[in-house]
């Protein structure tokens, strides 16, 4: 479906000068909600046990299995404008959080894709109740996203925005170039709210979207250290943050949400898991680059 097409012909509608409703689809993402309870046909499972190739081993961390989150039939996922998610097979994905959470590393984390037409079989043998939740099946909607600096300019209560005072020169800046652009941002957001809501139930996992801002700020960092290990750049003290706050607004078009999904533990109040990947290596089906992530939410 022509899903930038629909919210062209909607914000037309409203009076909305096509210029710029071109500028805000740049920035609108639609992210794939998977939650349990559909009456429409499954569009994957979420715990359980997996379909993987025959021969397949469970993916592991190289000393022990990795849990399994969910999967998804790539072909009965609602297509989604500008993601370039595989066309058909299957993504199952696999993470400790623990581990994640307290290392950081990417060995804690794996998206396994499944051709279409690969022989697969239920994954058998001595299985921890540990490495599989309670199995249901998913159902999938649609939901607008926009990116973190928007802020709170989409917000149509004025009493909600942040002083400018408060924000940095560069969030400045951007606040500026959205009233100089985006006049009309407040009722754009609004629109494509309305027509891709956000779920008023339980969500098990998001495919695609925007990535966590503070996950971006994080690869901003590594990647402007290492420019500076490198001796490409050098970067004064003072100017630091400045520099990453670019380098995030940068990536933020550079990387895309693989995948999202809350967690819930015995040991920390909540994990949120995700994958993120450039678009680049997406598109090209490049699944091994995407960077899994844990973070713990108190």
């Amino acid at each position: 479906m022509d899903h930038q097409g629909q919210f062209r012909r909607a914000a037309l509608a409203l009076g909305i000068p096509d210029e710029e409703v071109s500028r805000f689809i740049q920035h609108l993402r639609l992210s794939i909600q998977l939650s349990g309870g559909s009456d429409g046909v499954p569009v994957g499972q979420f715990g359980g046990l997996p379909r993987l190739p025959v021969g397949m081993d469970w993916p592991s961390d190289g000393v022990g299995l990795l849990p399994f989150v969910f999967s998804v039939d790539c072909a009965a996922l609602p297509s989604v404008d500008g993601f370039g998610l595989p066309a058909n097979g299957s993504l199952l994905f696999f993470m400790n959080h623990e581990q994640a959470v307290a290392t950081g590393e990417r060995r804690y984390g794996r998206v396994v894709y499944v051709p279409v037409g690969a022989e697969t079989e239920v994954a058998q043998g001595a299985i921890d109740d540990e490495l599989v939740g309670e199995r249901y099946d998913l159902g999938a909607t649609l939901r607008a996203e926009f990116p973190d600096w928007f802020g709170s300019a989409d917000e149509a209560d004025e009493e909600d925005e942040e002083d400018e005072d408060d924000l940095s020169p560069f969030q400045q800046e951007l606040a500026r170039d959205l009233e100089r652009d985006l006049p009309h941002l407040a009722e754009l957001c609004a629109l494509a709210r309305d027509l891709w809501p956000p779920s008023d139930g339980y969500v098990s996992a998001y495919i695609g979207g925007y990535a966590d801002a503070e996950v971006i700020g994080s690869i901003a960092e590594q990647t402007l250290a290492g420019r500076e290990k490198n001796g490409e750049i050098v970067i004064p003290v003072a100017a630091w943050y400045s520099h990453v706050e670019k380098e995030t607004h940068r990536l933020t078009n550079e990387w895309v949400s693989l995948a999202r999904f809350p967690v819930d533990n015995e040991f920390y109040y909540r994990s949120d898991g995700s994958f993120v990947i450039r678009h680049h290596d997406l598109a090209a089906g490049r699944l091994d680059e995407a960077l899994p992530v844990a973070e713990l939410i108190p």
